[in-house]
């Protein structure tokens, strides 16, 4: 019967963590609307419910009636399954960030976190990379020259902003000596790491906001540029699962943050998984922040800063935390 009691916490794990991130996601879209009307001295959404609370719901249920199309000359089956890509590799990163200790109920010792992967850091990588086949193919699937140029651009900027965003989580490996994120986030015990590796920190920062494609690193939509980009053409629950897919990102980049570099669940005074959440949230607020205040870079700015600025401060941090560990 023990396999089939822990398969029944997977499920309730699963279930707990999906539904969570789904609920977090709508109102982080709430969360941001009223946050940059008032970094833009306006009003936001207040006419669903008292202060605007029912919003979500009322942008759920328009995506989830509004006609599905699929244009014509489209590829009908790529096309109907690249939202699905964007939402589920978003959605799979989450399986190897540890929400917080072990706990025991009924002398069975359960970690809460759905697994603890010894490479875990790999499968993130492998994940966040997948995603961006979603972008790709939907650009390409529509047979729209807006949607592929947007997809052409996110492949592109994916190769200038995943060398760094890797490169810069090597020094972290090397003070965790694991892949696992659960180790990692026990190696923060007596301090976190943005305190000594604060140039992995601001490149990991950047890089993730390029990874998220949100303003200023939003070119493979550029909506004055190219429409809306790689999903111009989509309508409905489709588009619905492609906004989903990122601000599932925005919480999951966030927890990265908050596990790589802010001592991931530990902190004193609120309950484990709390203190995660205000993580996820403060980092989710400062992305939302740099997107009110920032505008989008050129095509060509975004290249050079990935090749000329990030790879290279990253490389050479990576020197740096070598040679400081080989001599302590």
């Amino acid at each position: 019967m023990d396999w089939i009691i822990g398969f029944i916490i997977l499920l309730i794990k699963l279930g707990v963590i999906l539904v969570g991130l789904l609920l977090v996601a709508a109102y982080l879209v709430l969360v941001e609307r009223k946050f940059l009307a008032r970094l833009q001295i306006r009003y936001g959404p207040n006419r669903a419910g008292k202060f605007g609370l029912l919003q979500p719901i009322a942008d759920t249920v328009k995506m989830m009636v509004k006609e599905d199309t699929v244009p014509e000359a489209a590829d009908h089956t790529i096309f109907k399954l690249a939202p699905a890509v964007v939402a589920f590799t978003a959605l799979m990163m989450f399986a190897v960030v540890p929400l917080g200790s072990d706990i025991t109920i009924g002398g069975r010792t359960i970690p809460l976190v759905i697994t603890d992967l010894n490479v875990g850091l790999l499968f993130v990588f492998a994940m966040s990379a997948l995603g961006v086949y979603g972008v790709a193919l939907g650009g390409w699937a529509s047979n729209s020259k807006y949607s592929l140029l947007g997809g052409i651009r996110g492949a592109a900027q994916m190769i200038s902003y995943e060398l760094s965003l890797g490169l810069a989580l090597v020094p972290i490996v090397m003070l965790a000596r694991s892949f696992s994120l659960v180790d990692i986030v026990n190696a923060q015990a007596d301090y976190p790491f943005v305190l000594v590796q604060p140039v992995s920190f601001v490149i990991f920062i950047i890089s993730a906001m390029a990874e998220s494609k949100r303003i200023p690193f939003d070119l493979p939509e550029a909506e004055n540029e190219l429409g809306a980009g790689y999903h111009t053409e989509y309508s409905g629950m489709r588009f619905g699962l492609f906004f989903l897919g990122e601000y599932v990102h925005m919480q999951v980049l966030g927890a990265l943050m908050a596990v790589f570099f802010l001592g991931g669940w530990r902190g004193p005074l609120l309950p484990p998984v709390l203190w995660l959440f205000v993580k996820i949230i403060l980092v989710s607020l400062i992305m939302i922040w740099v997107r009110a205040t920032l505008p989008r870079l050129r095509y060509d700015q975004l290249m050079a800063l990935g090749w000329k600025v990030l790879i290279p401060a990253a490389l050479i941090n990576i020197v740096i935390t070598g040679a400081v560990l080989l001599i302590w």
